[in-house]
């Protein structure tokens, strides 16, 4: 036997040892060892939310006798139910369709207890429209409980029911310290099967998913499914840092994309709901867009940043304040502004009656302003669309520009486009269709206030200021935009 081949007992002993070593997974693979006792620590806390609701016999347009199916939120559970009903039932004796009697239906939910006094959260959705509420805990006894409050704008509610025995209460955490990847335990009843948990990591922070104008959903993949909405999402200290909200999913089950509302947004808003029985938000009274990257430029902004300020109530506190149209607000109260959400929340979150420094960019230069913030008025009006006339077939054009036909305002153009004598400045009266202008969405019947924060009040004003700011070598030019009933908006033009 040569000496190689007596090392090769030995070489492969160790290939196998070392494909073991390989192959054997890490300590933390199945999660931490922490989930089981956070789980029997807070589970006694979360409960299920059962729902009644009675609904009325309504012929279908048929005449079929089919009840119309209810118009319900998005995710509610509601619309699990009744879609199964509606789809499903038959009619009266015999499946002929005959006119129902109204009934009672039933829904499932989830919620936690945040006080021993019976205080519970859960989503407004949950609860919507009820008639009955009825909490269930986890040993499966039941008490009804009655609306504390809710809050529609972040799809929160608080419960109040007498407790018959002592009860357990979790706290929260604050969701401002949660990091990407932290293990987090989702609690709550999918499909309506009792107490469940599930793990998973945190996916992302401060989501906007345009499901309200106050959007800052935490993203986990701990599996949320149809029932969870409503329940806690715990840190590994047992503290609520969400509440399970919404799932993006085309089958309806989890498929690890699922939103939680952050604590800090939930504590606030619960404390209010218990106080005052509503919420009472800041108000700034401006209305803000986006500070793109043209609109930055046009205003001596590096990077671009903020939130651009487009109007100003007369009303509002910011009036007095001396904010003005044309202002990028970057520091709120002591928060940096990066984006127009950014400053929507702050406010909102902000007291009622508090004065605040707002940090402002004006003309290339920063200063600070003192704000006392009023309440915002939850009116939920409809927003008016703008009148838009046609175009008359005679244009008294005095200038194109931009890809813009444009006239001096005169009592004819107010008439035909309708707009307010308030408004100063230059009317569009066409729209190149291959034009930047076009792409901005600008429209005839709007007219051109400002050209560089500068009042215009006729089409040699706007000439001689783009003149100017080509001269200057200025890739853009930041226009002040008001519409027919006064409405105004900021829109950066290529000068190039």
């Amino acid at each position: 036997m040569t000496r190689s081949s007596r090392l090769r007992p030995w070489l492969a002993a160790i290939c196998l040892g070392a494909s073991c070593l390989v192959l054997a997974p890490p300590a933390f693979a199945r999660g931490p060892d922490g989930i089981a006792d956070v789980a029997e620590k807070v589970i006694d806390a979360v409960v299920n939310i059962s729902t009644s609701q009675t609904v009325e016999a309504k012929s279908g347009p048929s005449g079929d006798g089919r009840g119309a199916m209810p118009k319900l939120p998005p995710g509610s559970p509601f619309e699990e139910f009744f879609d199964d009903f509606f789809k499903n039932r038959r009619g009266g004796p015999g499946g002929g369709g005959g006119d129902l009697q109204p009934h009672k239906t039933t829904s499932l939910g989830s919620g936690f207890i945040v006080d021993t006094a019976g205080i519970v959260v859960t989503n407004n959705h949950v609860i919507a429209d009820a008639d009955e509420i009825t909490v269930i805990m986890n040993d499966g006894s039941k008490f009804k409980a009655d609306l504390v409050g809710v809050d529609k704008k972040t799809d929160l509610a608080v419960l109040k029911f007498t407790p018959s025995k002592p009860l357990i209460a979790v706290k929260f955490g604050d969701s401002d310290k949660l990091r990407l990847g932290e293990w987090v335990i989702a609690i709550g009843n999918p499909f309506s099967l009792g107490g469940t948990v599930t793990a998973g990591i945190v996916s992302a922070r401060n989501r906007d998913i345009s499901q309200g104008p106050y959007d800052n959903y935490i993203q986990t993949d701990a599996a949320i499914n149809r029932g969870n909405s409503g329940g806690p999402l715990f840190n590994l200290d047992g503290d609520v840092i969400g509440v399970n909200t919404l799932i993006i999913s085309p089958t309806g089950g989890s498929i690890g994309i699922g939103f939680a509302v952050p604590s800090k947004t939930v504590a606030g808003v619960v404390d209010q709901l218990r106080q005052f029985g509503e919420l009472r938000r800041g108000w700034l009274g401006v209305r803000i867009q986006q500070v793109t990257d043209e609109i930055a430029e046009s205003l001596s902004i590096k990077p671009a940043r903020g939130a651009l300020i487009a109007g100003v109530d007369d009303k509002g506190p910011a009036k007095p304040a001396g904010i003005e149209p044309g202002d990028v607000v970057v520091t709120f109260d002591g928060k940096e502004i990066k984006e127009p959400k950014d400053l929507s929340r702050v406010v909102a979150d902000t007291a009622v009656g508090k004065a605040v420094d707002v940090v402002i960019i004006r003309k290339g230069a920063e200063q600070t302003v003192k704000v006392t913030l009023g309440r915002l008025e939850d009116t939920d009006k409809p927003v008016q669309v703008s009148n838009k006339t046609q175009e008359p077939a005679d244009k008294p054009v005095t200038q194109k520009v931009l890809g813009l036909d444009l006239a001096t305002l005169s009592k004819d153009l107010r008439g035909k486009y309708k707009v307010k004598d308030s408004i100063k400045g230059v009317v569009i009266t066409n729209v190149d269709g291959s034009s930047d202008a076009a792409e901005k969405r600008l429209s005839p019947g709007e007219v051109i206030v400002e050209v560089a924060q500068e009042a215009v009040s006729n089409t040699a004003d706007v000439k001689k200021r783009i003149d100017q700011l080509k001269k200057d070598g200025k890739k853009s030019v930041l226009l002040l935009i008001a519409n027919s009933d006064g409405e105004l908006r900021f829109v950066a033009l290529s000068v190039q």
